[in-house]
């Protein structure tokens, strides 16, 4: 057996050490991305129930199709499990990259560090996950979407300038555990907590649907009859709010204002004809955005945490001009 000397020891102890250092550096960042002429690219949308989610599934696949990519789509039809199986399934077929648009903020976390562990790189689409759990740039590449918060603070601060005397508000929340439904509950409460006179008196969630909304929204209209402004996380429940306010014989946009998040077509359309009030835009043109971000990250640029999409506003000053514009 050959000798070994203690500096041969103490360099090959160095090398194993850096190695093993090397390594846990390496695990910590997300997976590099070839750049190819071509890619096979995942694209986890998380359901089709609405025009918001089909306009962001359209926008999706015209820009794969423009670049001449492979687009490999799922529909978790509302379900967390199935996205998690859906990304799986990506993992397992060998695409490139995945996008994500998650669920809920936490159930999605182990689908995320499969692809990790995995060697694909995620991005985010439209909705975080919870940030204690996973983090941008070193489990996923980077979040694209709106400020939530913002979304929910504009909201807010539209209402406070143009209330008239209504202050009593029902919020009709989006899904439990999402993060836009977090936020933009956070944004719009924090700046109502600020102004004089305002007060939430019933908060409940509508899923994000125009008839969970409507009925989440007569329930709360008959236990709090005073109410005279309702807050909709989004335009489908705004819209559902609309049949309740008058089934409860009020007239919206008179009686009882109405606000949303979102943007549709069909909401702003309801803005010009004064049934809502006001509505703050969330971008759902994410095709583009997306695939520039990952066409940057596969140049070895750095990609910030988050990539924002810049969102409109609409009320009775610019909802006519503007509907032709609106997706």
């Amino acid at each position: 057996m050959p000798a070994f000397s203690r500096r041969t020891l103490m360099l090959a102890a160095s090398a194993l050490g850096a190695l093993t250092l090397t390594a846990g550096i390496a695990a910590a960042q997300v997976p590099p991305l070839e750049q190819k002429t071509t890619y096979k690219v995942g694209f986890a949308q998380t359901e089709s129930n609405n025009p918001w989610r089909i306009a962001q599934t359209e926008s999706m696949k015209a820009e794969a199709a423009k670049l001449g990519y492979q687009l490999v789509y799922t529909d978790a039809a509302g379900s967390a499990a199935k996205q998690v199986a859906d990304v799986n399934s990506m993992i397992a077929q060998g695409v490139d990259v995945i996008f994500l648009a998650p669920r809920e903020e936490k159930p999605l976390i182990p689908a995320v560090m499969a692809a990790k562990k995995n060697g694909i790189p995620v991005i985010l689409l439209d909705r975080s996950v919870d940030p204690k759990l996973a983090k941008a740039g070193k489990d996923y590449l980077t979040f694209i979407g709106s400020d939530f918060i913002k979304e929910g603070e504009r909201a807010a601060e539209w209402l406070v300038k143009n209330a008239n005397g209504k202050t009593k508000i029902i919020e009709l929340e989006g899904t439990t555990g999402s993060s836009p439904a977090n936020d933009r509950k956070k944004g719009f409460d924090e700046a109502i907590k600020k102004a004089e006179g305002f007060s939430i008196v019933a908060s409940q969630s509508g899923d994000f649907a125009r008839d969970k909304g409507r009925q989440v929204a007569e329930a709360l209209l008959q236990s709090h009859p005073d109410a005279n402004v309702i807050y909709a996380h989004n335009d489908e429940m705004a819209i559902g709010a609309i049949s309740a306010v008058e089934a409860a014989g009020k007239v919206p946009g008179k009686d009882i204002l109405i606000l949303s998040i979102d943007g549709g077509k069909e909401a702003v359309g309801l803005v010009a004809e004064g049934k809502i009030a006001a509505v703050v835009e969330c971008n759902p043109r994410f095709g583009p955005k997306a695939f520039e971000t990952m066409a940057r990250y596969a140049k070895g640029e750095k990609i910030e945490p988050w990539v924002i999409n810049e969102d409109k506003f609409y009320d009775a000053s610019n909802a006519k001009a503007e509907l032709a514009n609106a997706y």
